[in-house]
C-alpha cells in the first residue's frame, strides 16, 4: 500500500490547573500589542468593509440591508447571481429598500416602484461589492477615506473546493480596533479560554519591522478531557480592520480564521457597535477529510459554535477595553 501511513492528530496532555499555568502578563507587553495595532491602522484597506457570508446572500427575490459606520446598505442578486449595493434609502422618498422585493434581478421599492438595477438611477449611485466566495465585502469611499482599492485585502486562503468554511458573526459596543487589539494580544489564550487552550505559548512576537510584524504561537487545541490537538500558528493583521490566523504547522495546516472589525455605528458615536465577521476556512491533507467537505452543512453549524463560544469572551475583553479607553483608565 502506498501513500502515507495514517497518524491520530490527537494527543494526551496533562494541564496543570487553572491557577497554577505559567503567568503570560510579563511577556503580554502592552507596547508590543498598542505597537501592532498602531501599524495595522496604517495599511490599507481601500475603503471595504466585510458584511457577511457569501452564502447570506444567496436569495435571489429579496434585498439584503446592513449598516456600516453609520450607512445604511441594501444588497441584491443580479439575475446573472452578481452582487449588487447601494444606498439603502430610496431616493425618491426614503423607503428602507431593505423591505422592498427583487424581481427578475431588478430592486423594486415597495413604496412608489422605483426601480433599481445596479447602475446610476434618479440620484441612487452604487456602491462597489466583492464576493470572494466565503465572505462579501462592500466599498464605501466616503466613509473610509483612504485611496480606494478595486479588491478587498483577502488573505491567502485554502484551494476553493479543497476546504471547509463557516462564517460566524457577532456585534459588541466597541469600536475596530477593539476587536483587533483583541486578536493582537495571544498571550491571553490559555488563561481567557481554558476550555479550548491548553499550554498557548507565543514563540514569536513583532519586533517593528515590515517583515516580522506577526505573532507565532504554539498551542493544544482540547477535544475532550485530556486529549488534545497541537498545532503551530501564525497572526497577522493584513489591514486596519483584520486580523488573519493561518495554522502552519500541525493537523489543518493551511487552514486560515480571519477575524474581521466591522463598525456598524458612525466614527465617534458615543454607543459604537462594531460586527465581529470572522470566517473559518477549514483544511486538511488527510484523506478522510473529503468527507468532513461532504459533511460541511452538518459542520459548519458547529464551526460557528466554537467560534461563539470564544467570542463570547473576546467581546467582552474589547468592550471592556473600550470602555477603560472612554474613561481615559486603560492603562496599555
Amino acid at each position: 500500500m502506498s501513500g502515507r501511513r495514517w497518524t491520530s492528530p490527537l494527543r494526551l496532555r496533562s494541564a496543570p490547573g487553572w491557577e497554577r499555568q505559567r503567568p503570560t502578563w510579563r511577556e503580554a507587553r502592552p507596547a508590543v500589542i498598542a505597537g501592532a495595532l498602531e501599524r495595522s491602522a496604517a495599511r490599507p484597506s481601500g475603503n471595504w468593509y466585510a458584511v457577511g457570508a457569501s452564502r447570506a446572500f444567496g436569495a435571489a427575490d429579496r434585498p439584503h440591508g446592513r449598516t456600516v459606520a453609520g450607512t445604511e446598505v441594501v444588497l441584491w442578486r443580479a439575475g446573472d447571481g452578481a452582487l449588487r449595493a447601494g444606498p439603502g434609502a430610496c431616493p425618491h422618498l426614503g423607503a428602507p429598500l431593505r423591505d422592498s422585493r427583487v424581481v427578475c434581478g431588478t430592486l423594486l421599492c415597495h413604496w412608489h416602484g422605483l426601480a433599481l438595477d445596479g447602475g446610476r438611477r434618479a440620484g441612487w449611485d452604487p456602491y462597489p461589492v466583492h464576493d470572494d466566495g466565503v465572505l462579501v465585502w462592500v466599498r464605501l469611499d466616503a466613509v473610509g477615506g483612504e485611496v480606494p482599492l478595486d479588491r478587498p485585502v483577502v488573505p491567502v486562503r485554502p484551494a476553493p473546493g479543497s476546504a471547509v468554511d463557516a462564517v460566524f458573526t457577532a456585534v459588541g459596543r466597541c469600536e475596530p480596533q477593539d476587536v483587533v487589539a483583541n486578536r493582537l494580544d495571544p498571550w491571553h489564550g490559555s488563561w481567557f479560554h481554558p476550555y479550548a487552550f491548553v499550554g498557548l505559548e507565543v514563540v514569536g512576537a513583532p519586533g517593528g519591522g515590515a517583515g516580522d510584524d506577526a505573532f507565532a504561537v504554539e498551542v493544544s487545541f482540547k477535544v475532550a478531557g485530556r486529549l488534545v490537538v497541537p498545532v503551530r500558528a501564525v497572526f497577522t493583521a493584513p489591514e486596519p480592520r483584520t486580523v488573519v490566523m493561518h495554522i502552519t504547522d500541525g493537523e489543518g495546516a493551511g487552514s486560515v480564521v480571519e477575524t474581521h472589525a466591522t463598525p456598524l455605528t458612525s466614527p465617534g458615536d458615543p454607543r459604537p457597535r462594531t460586527a465581529v465577521v470572522e470566517a473559518v476556512v477549514a483544511a486538511s491533507d488527510r484523506r478522510g477529510f473529503a468527507l468532513a467537505r461532504a459533511a460541511a452543512p452538518a459542520l459548519r453549524p458547529l464551526m460557528r459554535r466554537t467560534a461563539g463560544r470564544l467570542w463570547r469572551d473576546d467581546l467582552a475583553y474589547a468592550e471592556r477595553r473600550w470602555a477603560l479607553r472612554r474613561a481615559g483608565r486603560f492603562p496599555g
